[in-house]
């Protein structure tokens, strides 16, 4: 399915997310505390949008690790960094994220944007980023969430059931994939439920930031000091 929606997916993001999808990617990376010349990871990478943030966070004496299993999102991603005055430092590579292809303690802090609500188990994606992180390293999701006051909740999923479907079709050339993106964001837990899923992967310090009143969270946890 990602394959099929690759070529338009930014697109979609920045119409979906009225733009603002870049200002919270740049937030996510500073919860992240990725500094200059440390190691980045962002697992279900996509189109590498999220990767590139890490890379200006990282600096040329970085790296950065972008990791999807979709072979045409990492295609995207490689061309949309030709230009990128950093392209040198990132790295895309194949991989599932249940079973990342790292040793332990390997990176600064892990990233995933709009990723969890695609895996198999959310709680063994979340532990696996855990493992991979260094100690006192963060891992910061960036997803859909759930709205809560009441007039705003009910006219979000509103947009959400009528617009966005249409919008697919439209514009992302594949409205089953996009069906299937309304349908994922609707059943994803809530960001205070996964929160408890970060404390369960063995995270310390979890909390979340609703964005755009509540329409997408941050939610993030340290990894112990060893």
């Amino acid at each position: 399915m990602f394959n099929s929606i690759a070529r338009r997916y930014d697109l979609m993001n920045t119409l979906m997310t009225f733009g603002m999808d870049k200002s919270w990617r740049k937030l996510a990376v500073r919860r992240a505390e990725l500094e200059n010349g440390g190691q980045g990871l962002d697992i279900c990478c996509g189109t590498g949008m999220l990767s590139m943030e890490q890379a200006r966070a990282a600096g040329s004496s970085g790296k950065v690790t972008g990791l999807d299993f979709s072979e045409n999102m990492l295609a995207v991603a490689r061309k949309n960094i030709q230009g990128f005055q950093l392209n040198n430092i990132i790295e895309f590579m194949q991989g599932n994220a249940m079973e990342l292809p790292f040793p332990d303690n390997t990176f600064d802090c892990a990233t995933v944007g709009w990723g969890l609500r695609n895996v198999p188990d959310i709680l063994t994606v979340v532990k696996e980023m855990n493992r991979v992180v260094k100690p006192g390293g963060k891992v910061v999701s960036l997803d859909m969430a759930q709205p809560t006051a009441p007039v705003f909740k009910q006219a979000y999923w509103l947009f959400f059931d009528k617009v966005i479907p249409a919008m697919g079709k439209l514009w992302g050339g594949n409205k089953g994939a996009y069906d299937y993106l309304h349908d994922s964001a609707k059943i994803f837990p809530p960001q205070w439920e996964l929160v408890e899923i970060f404390r369960k992967a063995g995270l310390v310090e979890t909390g979340y930031k609703n964005l755009a009143g509540g329409v997408v969270a941050l939610v993030e946890g340290r990894k112990p000091n060893q």
